[in-house]
């Protein structure tokens, strides 16, 4: 740890009010945290001092650790400005805290930037850009994936519609390892309404279906492509499919459909190494 960082501070009491933000965090997770998160484990932790003060705006607050893993972090708590506390207790201690056996051993309070258009986060790309859109994706397992799939194969931005989940849900920062923190992202809005978007900023749209019209490995390397994943099971509105140009991923009959995370990284591996995004 770094010169300037202060000495951190060891909490004996569950109750103490300066730890009270990391408190039963699976039940604060449901009820929303007005501008917060929780990032969980020395991965996300590194992310995060990663991404504390860059252009994304993500901050982060407090940090709370187990103390037999302190002298493990040192690095990366250094990393962080000397402003942001750091709390240190007992692994009963912190277990009471967070209401549950908490074996990372590590966590932190960030605070999420204000939200910015979609045509803000559109006019930043650049002229090639790989962007997923996620419709109806509920499972916060589901959307940590795609944000790491989305990261491993380089796309600019993920834009989720309003009816997929908050993908700084603390289970889903801990599945995307952190790639949440680090990969643009835009939540909110009517996908018909990000469709237009996205076609005035002059995205080729694929929705990604078992009934897709066009095998993936036929798709045209567009130099702006987005591609469009729906919930599992009902998948995208058949409405929407007939709106857009459609894509399917080849796979052995009799099966229903791939997991939408497995059909992200394949569909984003396919067209990353089409757009020259990735090279061999």
């Amino acid at each position: 740890m770094s010169d300037q960082r202060p000495l951190p501070i060891r909490i004996e009491d569950a109750e103490d009010p300066a730890v009270a933000e990391f408190r039963d965090i699976r039940e604060r997770d449901l009820v929303g945290r007005t501008g917060r998160f929780i990032a969980e484990g020395t991965v996300v932790l590194n992310m995060l001092a990663t991404a504390h003060g860059q252009h994304r705006g993500f901050r982060a607050e407090k940090i709370l650790v187990l103390e037999n893993r302190l002298a493990g972090i040192e690095e990366t708590l250094g990393r962080f400005p000397a402003d942001v506390p750091v709390y240190m207790a007992s692994a009963a201690v912190i277990d009471a805290i967070a209401g549950f056996n908490l074996h990372r051993g590590v966590l932190a309070l960030g605070r999420k930037p204000a939200p910015r258009p979609l045509e803000a986060e559109l006019a930043d790309l650049p002229a090639r850009a790989l962007v997923t859109v996620l419709s109806g994706i509920s499972n916060h397992d589901n959307a940590g994936a795609i944000f790491r799939n989305s990261a491993a194969f380089g796309a600019s931005l993920v834009i989720l519609d309003e009816t997929s989940c908050d993908p700084l849900y603390r289970k889903a920062i801990r599945v995307s390892v952190g790639s949440v923190l680090t990969v643009p992202f835009h939540r909110g809005g009517r996908i018909d309404d990000i469709l237009t978007k996205l076609d005035e900023a002059g995205f080729t749209v694929w929705g990604l279906s078992p009934a897709g019209k066009t095998p993936l490995r036929d798709l045209p390397a567009s130099p702006r492509t987005a591609l469009l994943l729906g919930t599992e099971g009902e998948g995208l509105p058949q409405d929407l499919m007939r709106r857009i140009n459609t894509a399917r991923i080849a796979q052995m009959p009799r099966l229903d459909s791939l997991n939408v995370a497995t059909a992200a990284a394949l569909s984003l591996h396919e067209m990353a190494h089409r757009m020259r995004i990735l090279e061999d």
